[in-house]
């Protein structure tokens, strides 16, 4: 179980992530929504620890994340593996060996450097590229691949971490709809085969409501809404997204009322 306590990230005079408390069961497929600059992609950056939180706390079972330093932390970002938008891959290595580099949370610096893979490491790689089909690809360079591919190879470079969490960061943001599909479609298998909690940064509405099991929106760096999918009807939508709200809502959405609420907005039927 994830749990953030008055999570605070802070950048000058600017709080990007202001008091954000949330409690993410195991193997929920969870979407953070919002308008650009709501604090989504700081809020998963914090929680990976790959930009220190100002304040408050951080607890994964009984790991106090915010304690970890050295070696502590690195198996943190193990257990907790980062997808990313622009995928993050060696253009000029071959699919496999960007996928065997998520092993190197668990080996030693010095073998991860030399690309030195057992063969149980190599076996790891190839069926983690088979659950997402694309093990056919393992001996391509990966700057041959579509987006969607790289994507995929990211998320099973991530897969290999044998983590308990993922956070995504918009992946599929640069990507067209059949690969998006795709891709999506991936992040939802191993939500739903391995178990693993998901998190997942997302601007389209369509997909946060087809894909999440509960929705957490943003705005201002604050916790607005947290709910199901079906909670997020268009009248809540417009209060999250404001201006940016004719790119996301869906105008067949009817409007409900918005009561305020200690953990977000409540809907009901008007």
């Amino acid at each position: 179980m994830l749990r953030l306590d008055g999570l605070v990230k802070e950048f000058g005079a600017k709080r990007a992530v202001d008091s954000v408390s949330m409690i993410v069961p195991p193997g929920q497929f969870v979407g953070v929504i919002g308008q650009s600059g709501a604090g989504k992609s700081t809020l998963l950056r914090a929680i990976n620890r790959l930009s220190d939180p100002t304040q408050g706390s951080i607890w994964c079972n009984d790991t106090d994340v915010m304690a970890l330093k050295g070696r502590g932390l690195r198996q943190w970002r193990a257990r907790c593996a980062m997808i990313f938008q622009q995928f993050n891959l060696a253009g000029r290595l071959d699919v496999l060996t960007n996928v065997l580099m998520g092993r190197a949370f668990h080996a030693p610096v010095w073998r991860s450097v030399a690309k030195l893979w057992t063969a149980e490491e190599k076996a790891m790689g190839l069926s983690a590229l088979e659950s997402l089909d694309i093990a056919r690809l393992a001996g391509q360079r990966a700057d041959t691949l579509s987006g969607g591919q790289q994507q995929r190879v990211a998320i099973a470079r991530a897969l290999i971490q044998e983590p308990e969490i993922i956070l995504a960061d918009e992946p599929v943001a640069s990507l067209d709809p059949r690969n998006t599909r795709v891709v999506m479609d991936a992040l939802l298998h191993i939500n739903k085969h391995f178990g693993i909690t998901v998190m997942c940064n997302l601007h389209s509405l369509d997909l946060a409501r087809k894909y999440c099991d509960r929705l957490v929106g943003l705005a201002g760096g604050q916790l607005v809404f947290d709910g199901v999918p079906a909670a997020l009807t268009d009248h809540v939508a417009r209060d999250l997204y404001g201006l940016e709200a004719s790119d996301v809502v869906d105008a067949d959405q009817r409007p409900v009322l918005v009561l305020g609420g200690a953990q977000g907005l409540a809907v009901a039927n008007p």
